[in-house]
């Protein structure tokens, strides 16, 4: 396997996790059937969902199908995937604007992680956003060997 292809199945991979991945959180009694969420609340979750898996198809596609533009395509890939990434960090600096929280006491709790005799309290939402833009940065990498 080459590096380019290796790049390619890693990035259809990161993007097919990352529309799963919003699924598996959002359609659940945390979040979407949470009944202390409104309704409203509700059908935004559900529609990023929806919006997230629907990306994640494109994204895929653009990088497995074979063809024209397959290099173009892949970094069209890469952005789209790193987009949503990006716009995580906008709602996370403004919370205090907006009122907003990185965890419900009705969804997941952050994690506590030990670390040179102190606990920290590590939301996961921003644990997974950082290494996914890491793990992109580096399939990236590798495509430009």
């Amino acid at each position: 396997m080459t590096h380019l292809a290796f790049a390619r199945d890693s990035l259809a991979l990161l993007c097919g996790l990352q529309g799963l991945g919003t699924i598996a959180v959002d359609l659940n009694r945390t979040h979407a059937t949470n009944p202390l969420w409104t309704a409203h609340a509700r059908f935004h979750v559900v529609w990023q969902a929806a919006n997230m898996a629907l990306l994640a198809l494109l994204e895929v596609a653009l990088v497995l199908f074979y063809g024209p533009f397959q290099e173009q395509r892949f970094y069209l890939a890469a952005v789209m995937a790193a987009v949503p990434m990006a716009g995580f960090f906008a709602p996370l600096i403004g919370r205090r604007i907006y009122g907003g929280a990185l965890s419900d006491p009705n969804g997941i709790p952050p994690a506590n992680v030990r670390l040179f005799g102190r606990t920290f309290k590590v939301d996961l939402n921003t644990a997974v956003i950082i290494m996914a833009l890491l793990t992109l940065v580096a399939i990236i990498a590798i495509y430009r060997l």
